[in-house]
């Protein structure tokens, strides 16, 4: 079994920001609520918490996060001081996480706005994002969760036909460490750009979305809005010409996709 192994994710690790300190649980509750403790102070920032199980672990909109122990990558990225808004650093960290997964069995990792990532249409990755009240910065948790050595049968009945892990796409067994490594890398390597060049994260996103000129139906704030997407803009979201004319932009932070 590919344990996690701090020494071993440190080793040659070439980031500037993230991944200064690492932590890996064996089990906890959710690794996001242990970086947001962590949070809390500010020399934290970069500070990266690894769990092989988590047992409350969540998505987004509080859905749950299936994984048994040492299948997935389950980790959660402390931003104390961050220097771009909630939107922007979403689609960094979507950017990022798809580049480290990459392509396995040539089939290159997509992304599904707001903070699903793809493989072959099914999804293998996802993206928290939590703001965290602070008196003197803009801090927040990147919870990151990654499918690496599920089977079918690893996943409830109803989502089989959706989900999928980098093994049943790559005909492989994923080398979790490795993965680790390429994800801080990315995330530190994407975060930089984002802060001096917002244009090129946008443009990176436009050519792995599969949403961009497709028409998509979404909630906002309880509402129904379908329409073609055209584009994203970093600091206020999606963009869609609407069926019922005009354009629009959605926050992801109030939104969900339901098709």
């Amino acid at each position: 079994m590919d344990l996690l192994d701090p020494d071993k994710i440190y080793e040659n690790l070439k980031t500037k920001r993230i991944g200064k300190k690492i932590l890996v649980y064996d089990s906890t509750s959710s690794t996001n609520d242990v970086a947001a403790e962590y949070a809390k102070n500010k020399n934290n920032d970069g500070l990266v918490v690894f769990a092989e199980e988590q047992t409350v672990g969540r998505g987004r909109a509080g859905a749950k996060w299936h994984s048994k122990r040492a299948e997935s990558i389950l980790c959660s990225i402390a931003l104390t001081d961050s220097k771009i808004n909630a939107e922007l650093l979403s689609l960094t960290c979507a950017v990022a996480t798809a580049e480290a997964i990459g392509k396995p069995a040539n089939s290159e990792a997509k992304i599904k706005w707001p903070n699903d990532i793809l493989l072959n249409g099914k999804k293998v990755a996802g993206i928290l994002l939590e703001s965290k009240p602070s008196d003197a910065s803009n801090t927040y948790v990147i919870g990151i969760g990654i499918n690496c050595h599920q089977k079918k049968d690893s996943f409830p009945v109803e989502l089989q036909q959706n989900v999928t892990s980098i093994d049943l796409e790559s005909q492989t067994i994923c080398d979790r460490i490795a993965l680790a490594k390429r994800l801080l890398t990315s995330v530190d390597h994407w975060l930089q750009v984002a802060e001096k060049n917002s244009k090129e994260v946008t443009d990176r996103w436009r050519e792995l979305s599969v949403q961009l000129g497709h028409r998509i139906t979404l909630l906002y704030n309880g509402r129904k809005f379908a329409g073609n997407c055209i584009g994203i803009e970093p600091e206020n979201g999606l963009i869609l010409q609407l069926d019922s004319g005009g354009v629009r932009m959605f926050a992801a932070v109030h939104t969900t996709v339901i098709m």
